[in-house]
Formats: C-alpha cells, structure tokens, sequence
C-alpha cells in the first residue's frame, strides 16, 4: 500500500514542514518513506512544492507522476498541480486563497477555508494544519496518532505550537465529516 501526495503553495505557508509532518509519521511508523522538497528562487512568498511518498513496501521511485492526494494552498499551486491527482484521487484546496472556476469531476476536491479557520484559531500561520486535516481521512498510512506523534518531534522547546497544530488539524478533520 501506498500513499503518494504533493503539497503546495508560497513559501512562508508552511508547504515544507506539512511535508516533514507528513515524513515523520511515515519514520515514526518504520515506513519507507520518500520526502523531496522544492523550492521557488524567492525567499517569502514564491513558489514552494514537495513530494511525500509513504509505503509499507519498497519505493521504487522518488518521483509521483500522479498522485493520490495533494494539498494546494493557492490559486497558482492548483493551476500547476491539480492536472497531477490521479482519477480517484483527493485533491484538498485552500478555498480562501483559489477561487476555482473549473473543477476536475475525476477527483474528490475538497474546498476548504482553511485560512479564514485558521485565524478563528488564533493564527493564520495554520491553515496547513487545517488542510492537513481535511486530507487525512483519504490517507491510509498515517492516522492522528501518528501525526501526533511527529508533531512531538518537531515541536521541539515550542510544545505550544504542537497544540495550535492540533486543534487545526482537527478543525479540518470535523469540517470534512
């Protein structure tokens, strides 16, 4: 089993540490795991882009041509990366930032406000987590504890915003039910 997803947006959305949430479930769960980050040439506010593989089996390729899921936190990220969910696919979209004006009907999209859910938490910085949320019932390698579990490790000497990650992860879980 497999899951393969792409995450996007600007830089400075916390695009590349939703990847390592992501990977650190996956090591957190002796998964093999690929995480490969890519970068705009802007510092803030150009484009960032990463890849996420988890399996339990041998990955025999780093690169996703088509993914299972992938998160887009803006306009520009659903233009190039949309046409790269597969038929079947999940496709989490950060409403308050991608109006979309023609939605692919071979894929569940899933349109959230995360950023607008996000400041009612306090903190705009979070919409990722809200995305994160809204995309994890559709993954089948990673469950909250896992994810937890990683956001422990990265925490690090801030566990105050392991616990803002949380409640966003959650508002984005409850908002897909």
């Amino acid at each position: 089993m497999m899951d393969k997803v792409i995450l996007a947006g600007f830089g400075g959305q916390g695009v590349m540490f939703l990847g390592k949430v992501l990977a650190y479930a996956g090591m957190g769960s002796d998964l093999e795991l690929c995480w490969i980050p890519s970068y705009g040439p802007e510092m803030r506010g150009g484009t960032a882009n990463c890849s996420v593989i988890l399996s339990d089996e041998e990955i025999n390729s780093p690169v996703i041509d088509l993914a299972d899921a992938a998160i887009v936190l803006n306009k520009p990220a659903y233009d190039k990366f949309s046409t790269r969910v597969r038929p079947g696919g999940v496709l989490v979209v950060n409403s308050s930032l991608a109006k979309l004006d023609k939605v692919r009907e071979d894929i569940t999209v899933i349109e959230i406000p995360a950023t607008e859910m996000a400041n009612e938490l306090g903190n705009n910085s979070i919409a990722n987590m809200v995305c994160l949320g809204a995309l994890m019932p559709s993954l089948r390698l990673v469950d909250m504890s896992r994810i937890e579990k990683a956001m422990t490790k990265l925490a690090g000497k801030k566990p105050e915003l392991m616990q803002v990650n949380i409640a966003a992860i959650n508002k984005g879980i409850e908002y897909t039910k």
